[in-house]
């Protein structure tokens, strides 16, 4: 994996970056600054960003939501003895996991972890997408189906096969064809009454 490693304090830096190595990765140039931070994201793309925190909690969350806001996979704090309260907050900002230690195992066990998360994550979203198009889609469906049971004086299935045989014969989707219907197309004229 490239990973990118941000952190104010050099040294740790260093340390860091030499676990990942060791654990095979490919450590990306390191950040410091936020800016620096959004530059090597967008120049190097890694697949994931670790960022240390040491004394400075605003400069971490704020390299943490750069970070999460420009990176295109997981983010992990590497928070010193635990501090919950920084962990909330750095959560509240996007992270998948949280590392106490540099130790190599604990390091390998919260990529695992991180990357597991951001595919879930990912994987919601996509889903969430989805079924917002397939609401949206449905809407315009049965506002149409409203004009034409109205236009036609035919019932809910009536209007409904009358978007598909449109569609089938005109050979576009029932959703284009009840768009039209919306925007006042006079595709379907009124049935002949016997």
């Amino acid at each position: 994996m490239r990973i990118l490693v941000a952190d104010e304090n050099e040294e740790a830096l260093e340390t860091l970056a030499g676990v990942l190595e060791g654990l095979g990765h490919v450590v990306t140039p390191f950040a410091v600054s936020v800016r620096e931070a959004a530059e090597i994201i967008a120049r190097e793309d890694p697949n994931l960003a670790i960022v240390a925190v040491h004394h400075d909690d605003e400069h971490a969350l704020a390299l943490i939501g750069e970070t999460v806001e420009f990176a295109s996979g997981p983010v992990i704090a590497q928070v010193p003895h635990g501090d919950t309260q920084f962990v909330a907050r750095a959560a509240e900002r996007g992270i998948s996991a949280w590392v106490e230690s540099s130790d190599a195992d604990a390091v390998q066990a919260a990529i695992e972890v991180a990357v597991r998360r951001y595919r879930e994550a990912r994987h919601l979203a996509d889903k969430v997408e989805q079924l917002e198009t397939a609401l949206q889609r449905r809407t315009l469906i049965e506002r149409a189906k409203g004009i034409l049971m109205e236009r036609h004086g035919v019932d809910d299935r009536g209007a409904f096969e009358l978007l598909r045989e449109q569609a089938r014969s005109t050979s576009r989707p029932v959703v284009e064809v009840a768009q039209a219907v919306l925007e006042g197309h006079a595709l379907l004229p009124p049935r002949p009454r016997p």
